[in-house]
């Protein structure tokens, strides 16, 4: 989109998006010519938290580029602040860049597009409208990826995988982030500036996913053992 339409979607100045830009605070256009600009919709997006940070929690851009950056002065946690913490941790990760398109995914991955629509009609994922076509979020993208892969391995329709299976995964997913996220909150509201809590969470999830990987590994095969020796009894 051009900087008019910018300004329609965010109800904001191009003179105060350049000013975004040059604090570094939002991400630069594409520039397929010196003197054309591109914005995507992760601008509307950057654009919104950017607003959010200064009007609900009171930061400067040089407070909001330090907390991207993962440091800086900042102001400890709070109910407010938190608000924003996936937001942060989402543009650490490139996470709140453009959406993923479906049919980019068609070339490595052939039942992406009948994958995304039984995720999304289970919950796993959202499916994203744009003028290019059905789109996912990075993340979401990486859902059906993922999913392609175990499908590479053998994991198909032959054996009766399809992705409906996933669906068990939605509540249990949400059972765990629930305990996470209320643990981490006791823990941190009022103790850690926000960018320890961005820096905290990038590392804990991933750690304790893996944590929890080995524990789901252990009770598989304890499972396993179990139901196969009752089905030979």
């Amino acid at each position: 989109m051009k900087m008019r339409e910018l300004e329609q979607r965010t109800g904001v100045h191009r003179e105060v998006i350049r000013l975004y830009l040059r604090s570094g605070v939002i991400p630069e256009p594409d520039r397929p010519k010196r003197t054309v600009a591109i914005y995507r919709e992760d601008h509307v997006q950057a654009i919104a938290t950017v607003r959010k940070l200064q009007h609900e929690s009171r930061l400067s851009l040089s407070q909001i580029k330090a907390l991207m950056e993962g440091g800086g002065q900042q102001p400890r946690v709070d109910t407010t602040a938190l608000d924003q913490l996936e937001q942060l941790v989402a543009h650490r990760a490139g996470e709140d860049q453009g959406p993923v398109t479906v049919a980019s995914l068609l070339e490595t991955y052939p039942s992406a597009a009948s994958d995304t629509r039984i995720l999304a009609a289970i919950g796993v994922l959202a499916v994203i409208e744009t003028p290019d076509g059905d789109a996912l979020s990075i993340s979401d993208a990486q859902m059906v990826r993922i999913w392609g892969d175990m499908r590479k391995a053998g994991f198909d329709a032959h054996l009766d995988y399809t992705p409906e299976v996933l669906g068990f995964y939605v509540e249990a997913a949400d059972f765990v982030g629930k305990w996470e996220a209320t643990t981490f909150l006791e823990r941190v509201t009022g103790r850690v500036e926000v960018g320890e809590a961005a820096d905290l969470v990038e590392q804990a999830l991933p750690l304790m996913l893996d944590f929890f990987g080995v524990l789901r590994q252990r009770a598989f095969f304890r499972h396993f053992d179990a139901i196969r020796g009752q089905a030979e009894a």
